[in-house]
């Protein structure tokens, strides 16, 4: 007989939600437990975590930067301790009264970390409860009552790999970040952050740059003629045997183009020598694991953190397979009719699962690997509505409908016809494609299906040469990585795992590593990576941490152990020492050098010193002349973002321009001299009386340009008056004849200056920003923060962060390991717009 009601335990808060409505039949009620949902129906109740709500970390006297030597902390004890206070504080009162325990977090490595935590949790208060496990990969009716029907005990060999990597992690981050950091002196939060996985992923993208750097463009010419037959003209591209009797396309020497060139361009008629046609059967798509859906998504314009985030979103709501997954086979149990058929009569889908359904047979396609964790990734049969997801929401999810939709249908087929003509012993070839059989491309939009025109001609025949052309052009460096291609190469590599390596990436971009899209490696990535080279290579190993990957696989199979794995990569990083500790001094000194360079604008007007990026007490950004304090010569920046100096320069001042890095508000400031001069010769534009003190003192508001390049409308008598209301950062401000009748201020209008835009009616500025803070107080508290949306806030809430309070206290890096994608340097911008 249970002695209590049964605790079921998920990973987050959301899938406690849907988990509890689907085992109560939609009965559960929520009740808050030390700040934390607690579902309950009949004798059950449902908590969800907040992923890790147990970290690893040393003892505090290590901590001190100053008094413990970074080497020391390879062999330091490693301590277990809460995360999140309320949320274990919560599962210990339940868990005293339970008569049975289930886990029922993600299966995979982490998952399963997550749940050994709970179960540690729970047998401190209640050693003698049964402890269960189910695993489902997708939270839907079906998988989940199956689930837990079907009961199991957890893996602790897969839970200690988890585990053993946490730990790696923390040694490796800890030591040499801290090493690095103090060599450089580049203290407080601006710390230089190194890590297991981050170096080798760094060096991929730090050699792909070398080889762009090195790249020596070579010349050549190409050569095209238009032939025409029945009125109906094709292009043709002339091409010759190389010394290995294969068509070549580009010609090196120009003298030799430009005689090619001339003859074209005397003749009139080509004569065709060759004419093939060939059939093309043009297979569809394997189901997506989480390396190809990366990239899928990222041909959409999502970058691979964002799409695993929807993604995830995606999962706990019930719509996708558990998105974590190398897999490319579906399981014998998945009926793909029955998949179809739930998506016959709706809207975006319905036409397309009916005429797959028509298909006599229905055999998926399957790719390379096969696992027996999860099924690839696809749509669960659980429909949403159009109020359950955002657009990104859906467009990520049409995208996973559509896959499994091109998965099951049939091969495309396409036909191909080459034709080669000659002219006056010079060859053109022409290859024209056409979609015979449209088959999966019907479902699947994302692929290219365009065609080519070349008309039926036969051999022999005569065509008319009715222009010609020639091009010259340099051969182009190899591409940087996109993220999704960067990913499949780490996957390659055996760099991190398919759960991390979209948070690798990350954090690259996070702590000033990397910039742009594709990524581009910081000045400061170039000397780390040089410095792990010189004096370290083990730091930048791709083999070395594939190895200890491997030896993580290992654990989890049961053949290998915990202490064996962490203890050799301890020894692993002793020789990283023996290195580093020999060549402190250069390595500084390297860094440092490049951390300057990484700020510097250009010359300081004033002194001809270096004009830097600084970094003020309070945490906001300004330009400052690294000749202080003999010169005090400072230029302001935007408040909002992170200042990213770009490969522009300023023809006028010689200054880099500057890019703000503000999440999706993201802009460029452009020269910060010209800004400051911009607003210095603005008159300010005075539209009526300032409500403060213009019946008492004759203020008055005016439209004001700030030297930082924000707008606003503000007192004329600032700063004894320091009334102001925001404006748009972006657009001309046109001052209309329309007056507010309750402030008596003129409406305004911006305009971006593109006739396609429709102008922005902004109104009565104090009116405006009234209606703006009704609807952030309509909002979270949270939300009302700058770059906090609602589906952030709730992601907050889950990791225990419920106000702004919460927020401001909470550790950064704490909250970025629980919030994804979130990065500490965001949650820095967050606490310091929330003071």
């Amino acid at each position: 007989m249970s002695r209590g009601p049964e605790l079921i335990i998920t990973e987050k808060d959301n899938a406690a939600r849907r988990i509890a409505a689907i085992l109560s039949g939609e009965s559960a009620e929520a009740e808050r437990m030390n700040g934390v949902n607690v579902y309950k129906w009949g004798g059950k109740r449902c908590i969800g975590l907040s992923g890790h709500v147990v970290g690893v970390d040393f003892p505090p006297e290590y901590n001190d930067w100053r008094d413990v030597e970074p080497v020391e902390l390879i062999d330091a004890p490693i301590d277990k301790h809460p995360t999140q206070e309320n949320i274990v504080a919560a599962l210990r009162r339940l868990a005293r009264k339970a008569g049975n325990v289930v886990i029922a977090t993600d299966y995979d490595r982490e998952g399963e970390l997550i749940g050994k935590e709970a179960y540690e949790l729970v047998r401190e208060v209640n050693e003698d409860v049964n402890v269960d496990r189910v695993r489902f990969s997708s939270i839907t009716k079906r998988e989940v009552t199956e689930a837990f029907e079907n009961r199991d005990d957890l893996d602790f060999d897969l839970a200690a790999a988890g585990e053993a990597r946490q730990v790696i992690d923390l040694v490796w981050g800890a030591a040499l970040t801290r090493f690095l950091s103090l060599s450089a002196r580049q203290l407080g939060n601006d710390f230089i952050s190194v890590g297991r996985v981050q170096g080798p992923t760094l060096k991929l993208i730090v050699d792909r740059e070398r080889e762009i750097d090195a790249f020596d463009p070579e010349d050549y010419w190409e050569l095209f003629a238009d032939l025409e037959k029945d009125d109906e003209s094709f292009e043709a591209r002339f091409f010759y045997l190389d010394e290995d009797d294969n068509e070549a396309e580009r010609v090196w020497d120009e003298a030799s183009a430009m005689e090619a060139f001339e003859t074209l361009q005397t003749k009139s008629t080509a004569t065709v020598t060759s004419v093939n046609r060939r059939t093309r059967t043009d297979t569809p798509p394997a189901p997506f694991n989480t390396t190809q859906f990366i990239r899928a998504a990222g041909s959409i314009g999502y970058s691979a953190q964002r799409a695993m985030s929807i993604a995830e979103d995606l999962y706990t709501a019930g719509y996708i397979t558990y998105p974590r997954t190398d897999n490319t086979h579906y399981p014998e149990d998945l009926d793909p009719r029955e998949l179809l058929d739930s998506f016959t009569g709706t809207r975006d889908f319905g036409d397309d699962a009916e005429s797959l359904l028509e298909q006599e047979d229905i055999e998926p396609t399957a790719g390379e690997k096969e696992t027996t964790d999860h099924p690839p990734i696809h749509p669960t049969g659980e429909l949403p509505s159009a109020s359950d997801l955002s657009e990104d929401e859906y467009e990520v999810y049409e995208l996973v409908v559509r896959r499994f939709f091109a998965t099951v249908a049939e091969a495309a087929k396409w036909e191909h016809l080459r034709v080669v003509a000659d002219v006056a012993g010079l060859s053109l070839k022409a290859n024209g494609k056409r979609l015979v059989k449209e088959g999966y491309h019907a479902v699947y939009p994302y692929f290219s299906s365009s065609e080519s025109f070349v008309p039926d001609v036969e051999e022999g025949e005569e065509l008319a040469v009715t222009d010609t052309s020639i091009e010259a052009k340099q051969t182009q460096p190899p591409r940087r990585y996109g993220q999704s291609r960067l990913i499949e190469t780490m996957e390659q590599m055996g760099i991190g795992t398919k759960a991390t390596r979209h948070d690798v990436i990350q954090k690259l971009y996070d702590r000033g590593y990397i910039e742009s899209d594709p990524p581009k490696p910081t000045r400061l990535a170039r000397a780390v990576v040089t410095a792990g080279e010189d004096f370290a290579d083990l730091i930048v190993s791709e083999e070395m941490t594939a190895q200890l990957e491997e030896d993580m696989l290992a654990i989890a199979d049961g053949t290998a152990n915990y202490e064996d794995v962490t203890n050799e990569s301890r020894e692993m990083l002793e020789q990283v020492f023996e290195g580093l500790m020999e060549h402190s001094d250069e390595l500084g000194s390297q860094l440092k050098k490049s951390l300057k360079a990484d700020k510097t604008l250009g010359p300081c007007p004033d002194c001809g010193e270096d004009l830097l990026i600084r970094k003020s007490r309070h945490g906001s950004y300004f330009v400052g002349c690294d000749g202080y304090p003999d010169c005090t010569y400072t230029l302001p920046l935007p408040s909002t973002g992170k200042p990213l100096i770009l490969d522009e320069e300023c023809e006028e001042h010689e200054l880099h321009e500057v890019k703000m890095l503000a999440g999706r508000k993201t802009f460029t400031h452009g020269c910060p001299q010209c800004k400051a001069d911009e607003a210095d010769e603005q008159e300010d534009e005075v539209i009526g009386a300032c409500p403060d003190c213009g019946e008492e003192h004759g203020g008055e508001l005016a439209i004001k340009q700030l030297r930082s390049g924000s707008r606003l409308v503000g007192c004329t008598r600032y700063p004894d008056c320091d009334y102001s209301l925001p404006l748009p950062r972006r657009g001309e401000i046109e001052v209309t004849d329309e007056e507010c009748e309750e402030h008596g201020l003129p409406h305004l209008v911006v305009t971006s200056g593109d006739d396609d835009d429709e102008p922005w009616e902004l109104g009565c500025p104090i009116c405006n920003y009234r209606e703006y803070q009704a609807r952030q107080a309509g909002g979270s508290e949270l939300e009302s923060i700058q770059g906090i949306g609602e589906k952030t806030a709730e992601k907050l809430k889950e990791a225990g962060i419920e106000d702004v309070p919460g927020l401001k206290d909470s550790d950064p890096d704490d909250i970025a390991a629980k919030v994804s994608g979130v990065g500490a340097d965001t949650v820095r911008k967050w606490q310091a717009s929330a003071d």
